[in-house]
């Protein structure tokens, strides 16, 4: 079997795995309340469009996200009440929740679809979006569980768990594995390289970021949680593409 042979075989997998994996995430995210109906099919269509831009390797870390994301938010849910209204989501997160947390990413997916020659920058900055989505919600959801001390971003001083801008050393460093993940994932699929750093050190900072308007912006109420998600990622996106560009 000749090279081009096993390569058109991969394709055609590709090609009716990659429905089935959407198709059925989308259907799971449902019945487990994880999505509500409008954000399970956003979150397909933005599947869709991140499929046709990196192949299965960007379904991966969409998955990779979206699993790591929900296991987070359940895990310990009991001891989170004090520090979060767990019944803001007990339908599902909204479409406007996906958008923020993958729309960056999605938008990365149309360029590349658009000016193809654009993949070597778009795809790593993808990546990132995503390291920084799973970054900001682990250390979010573990964070007030396994931390120890808590300090607001901005004074460095201590500050009230659960808080925006608060953050703690566990917490920040099991937002740097999620980053480590979700750079895993890219690797395994595009190769082991330089890239591999720059979305670890992106996730982070987008993550870092994250808290940054949390303190500054949305616990004075100027802007809401989705719009310092998206904010938060395409920071982390931005920066990819600085390291990629200026390395």
């Amino acid at each position: 079997m000749t090279n081009s042979t096993i390569s058109l075989l991969n394709l055609e997998y590709s090609n009716i795995l990659l429905p089935i994996i959407i198709i059925a995430g989308m259907i799971y995210s449902i019945v487990a309340k994880k999505l509500t109906v409008p954000a399970s099919f956003t979150g397909g269509l933005m599947a869709c469009i991140i499929s046709m831009a990196s192949g299965f390797v960007g379904v991966m870390m969409m998955t990779a996200f979206f699993i790591i994301g929900s296991v987070a938010t359940s895990w310990k849910r009991d001891q989170k009440r004090n520090f979060s209204d767990l019944d803001e989501n007990k339908n599902g997160r909204t479409a406007a929740q996906v958008f923020a947390n993958a729309g960056v990413s999605t938008i990365a997916g149309v360029i590349v679809i658009v000016y193809p020659q654009s993949a070597a920058l778009m795809l790593p900055a993808m990546a990132a979006a995503f390291a920084s989505a799973t970054a900001d919600t682990l250390s979010s959801e573990l964070g007030v569980i396994y931390g120890k001390r808590f300090y607001n971003v901005i004074t460095l001083k201590s500050d009230q768990r659960g808080r925006d801008g608060v953050i703690s050393l566990e917490g920040t460093l099991i937002g740097v594995m999620g980053s480590l993940v979700i750079a895993l994932v890219y690797a395994i699929g595009f190769g082991f390289d330089i890239n591999f750093l720059w979305i670890t050190s992106a996730g982070t900072a987008g993550n870092l970021s994250d808290s940054i308007l949390g303190a500054l912006l949305e616990r004075k109420g100027l802007i809401g949680n989705n719009v310092v998600n998206f904010c938060s990622t395409l920071a982390a996106a931005m920066i990819a593409l600085m390291l990629l560009a200026f390395p």
